[in-house]
């Protein structure tokens, strides 16, 4: 089965509009959920709307509230809040350009494939594709889409273009409200040149495929196990990690030695030898100036 476009329209740049249509670019991972169960019975549970001091209630009689303070609520109603949603429209204006890596990582929350709608749309969809790619450039405007207004941006990706929806800034978090009050101190020499050999020396290609939800694959294996148990109860034994003697102090020299094996070793003897040929020149003595 084909996959539904979340969007279609026109990406317009000055006078000139492509049609395309948007697909999401990210899928739901392998979750797995969960129903209440009653035990004594066998059957699930569900959920009545309930008012404290009336009981159970009809949804017909149910409004959204908005809190102004305490126990004191703004009532709307559902054709209220459609009369606010902003109108649908069928295109994307690119409004602004900026630098490909001026986004800080924080804005990014979902990224979509943009294709072109149709033959016709090729040729200018691959001038703009090509055209941010040559410039380094990131393209930024709003898309409406059910009721909403989302940021977003727009940039090459292999042979086409990726929109990824941007967080507006006031649902960002300042990095400064949780770093400021770290020392800005530089980091030791020795322990620095420990840490980048590691980095280099487990440093390989990308392979999400690699990479699995352990949690995920555990609760699959016990399932699988409880259908073949018939019901019995099954007891997951668990390894507690050992923990460092000495509670959280660690001697973080003795760690990124031992991290990076004789690596490490190479390393620090390479610098003992450079401080060491450095400490043996003569000095040549400075010339006095005449008075």
């Amino acid at each position: 089965m084909a996959a539904r476009a979340y969007w279609q329209g026109q990406i317009r740049l000055a006078l000139v509009s492509i049609p395309v249509e948007i697909y999401p670019a990210t899928r739901s991972g392998a979750a797995i959920s969960f129903r209440q169960i009653h035990e004594p019975t066998g059957k699930p549970i569900s959920y009545e709307k309930v008012v404290q001091g009336v009981g159970p209630i009809d949804r017909d009689e149910i409004l959204k509230g908005f809190e102004i303070s305490k126990g004191n609520y703004v009532l709307l109603e559902e054709e209220e809040i459609e009369a606010v949603k902003i109108e649908s429209r069928k295109t994307l204006e690119l409004v602004q350009f900026v630098e490909s890596d001026a986004i800080d990582v924080l804005y990014y929350e979902k990224p979509y494939f943009v294709v072109p709608a149709d033959d016709l749309a090729e040729e200018a969809y691959a001038v703009l594709r090509d055209a941010l790619r040559q410039t380094k450039k990131v393209g930024l405007g709003q898309l409406s889409v059910r009721g909403r207004e989302q940021l977003v941006s727009l940039k090459p990706c292999g042979r086409g273009l990726v929109l990824e929806v941007l967080r507006y800034a006031d649902e960002v978090t300042r990095a400064q409200t949780y770093f400021r009050n770290l020392p800005d101190d530089k980091a030791d020499a020795d322990l620095l040149d420990l840490a980048t050999t590691i980095i280099e020396k487990k440093t390989a290609p990308f392979k999400p495929e690699e990479f699995h939800d352990r949690y995920v694959d555990a609760l699959q294996r016990l399932i699988e196990k409880k259908k073949k148990a018939k019901g019995k109860r099954i007891i997951e034994d668990v390894e507690e990690p050992t923990s460092a003697k000495g509670g959280n102090v660690i001697d973080l020299m003795a760690a990124l030695k031992k991290s990076v094996g004789d690596g490490g070793k190479a390393a620090s003897a390479k610098k003992s030898a450079a401080k060491s040929t450095a400490a043996s020149k003569p000095r040549t003595p400075a010339k006095r100036k005449s008075a």
